[in-house]
């Protein structure tokens, strides 16, 4: 069932409205819908501690106007004449008299909703993805800089690349390697990438031999 507001811009209106708000967190129901919107739009500015429901739901509307509306619209109208600003508000919006809280969404709200559930499963897709790595990490000869060698494979910085703890393996003859745990974003950091690109390439090679995976394990 509609309900009808009159004179939004004046003290009696305001308080006919303060009224109807008693108790009430919305115009319609528990969540907010369009009929706050248009109300919202009627009432000039938050009337402040004169009439404290109307306040608290201008507040309320406010941090809200930016989200969508998940509650059911019943509809709204608006009696008596309105405030000149009002009025001119009303006439861009349109030219009946009437206010329709019951038109389908534009193709904009409806654009802007697709790309925001696609962002969502997206950033979704990519938290999930991960990988946790073991690495190998061979130097030329056991005359090699070992602190330099991990000093250059933990120079390799890239979104997605976690680098995490390591420790010198002893080989044979002298020679050690660099055993080091990394965490990846699959979507964004490629293992073979990681190595053929960035490791054993230079300047890196100066201290790095060869990478072999000893394992990979999704997260």
């Amino acid at each position: 069932m509609a309900v009808t507001f009159s004179n939004l811009h004046t003290e009696s209106g305001l308080k006919s409205l303060n009224d109807f708000l008693s108790g009430k967190s919305y115009i319609s129901g528990s969540k907010l819908t369009k009929d706050d919107i248009k109300v919202y739009a009627a009432v000039l500015k938050n009337p402040g501690d004169s009439f404290p429901n109307v306040s608290k739901w201008y507040n309320s509307v406010s941090s809200q106007l930016a989200a969508s509306f998940p509650g059911k619209a019943v509809g709204v109208g608006f009696g008596g004449k309105a405030a000149p600003a009002e009025s001119a508000k009303a006439e861009a919006a349109d030219d009946d008299d009437d206010l329709d809280l019951f038109g389908d969404e534009t193709e904009e709200e409806k654009k802007a909703a697709e790309e925001r559930e696609a962002s969502k499963k997206s950033a979704k897709k990519k938290e999930s993805g991960k990988s946790s790595v073991l690495m190998d990490v061979k130097p030329w000869d056991d005359e090699t800089d070992m602190k330099k060698l991990e000093e250059a494979v933990r120079s390799v910085e890239m979104p997605g690349l976690l680098w995490g703890a390591s420790k010198l393996v002893a080989v044979g003859y002298g020679i050690k390697k660099l055993q080091i745990m990394l965490t990846i974003v699959d979507d964004l950091v490629s293992v073979d990438t990681l190595i053929e690109e960035h490791l054993t390439v230079e300047p890196r090679n100066e201290y790095i031999q060869s990478c072999d995976i000893v394992a990979f394990n999704k997260i």
